[in-house]
């Protein structure tokens, strides 16, 4: 499977692996934070990079390990659902997460360039949707007003 990730399309190298499904025996697991609160034990030491999908009502203060975690995956399941915005930008700037942070779900190309802004760096757009379109999303926009996580100074700071 195919993502953007760093503004490029690249192969994926996480393996989403369901709740009750078996772990591979090597590669990268993207697991649920159930699956994650269950056996982090046994998921951290066995790979060597771990991530875990965390819904769009769930806080990153629900999420243990934050620094031990090569991935979080916040699902956005449906186009009208902002919560996971929300959660990218406290990921990012109050608990200092530098690993890649992924928009999984429903993304659409029209969400790229804002879900970027704050701070996720990797995308799996939904099914059917062409990735050089959204590749085409991060250019619609040359100057933002607002700080955000891409750059936290106002726009009169930038002069």
């Amino acid at each position: 499977m195919q993502i953007i990730r760093d503004r490029k399309i690249v192969e994926d190298d996480f393996i989403h692996v369901a709740d009750g499904a078996e772990l591979p025996e090597s590669g990268k697991p993207i697991v649920t934070l159930a699956r994650f609160l269950k056996e982090r034990a046994t998921l951290l030491p066995r790979y060597p990079a771990v991530g875990v999908r965390i819904a769009s009502d769930k806080l990153p203060s629900d999420v243990p390990d934050l620094a031990k975690l090569a991935l979080i995956a916040v699902e956005f399941p449906k186009f009208t659902d902002g919560r996971g915005y929300s959660t990218g930008r406290m990921l990012r700037d109050r608990h200092g997460f530098t690993g890649e942070l992924r928009a999984v779900g429903w993304v659409l190309r029209d969400q790229l360039f804002y879900l970027e802004r704050c701070g996720f760096n990797a995308f799996e757009m939904k099914p059917g949707k062409p990735l050089e379109s959204g590749l085409e999303a991060f250019k619609e926009f040359t100057v933002t007003y607002q700080a955000a996580v891409d750059d936290p100074r106002p726009f009169y700071r930038r002069r």
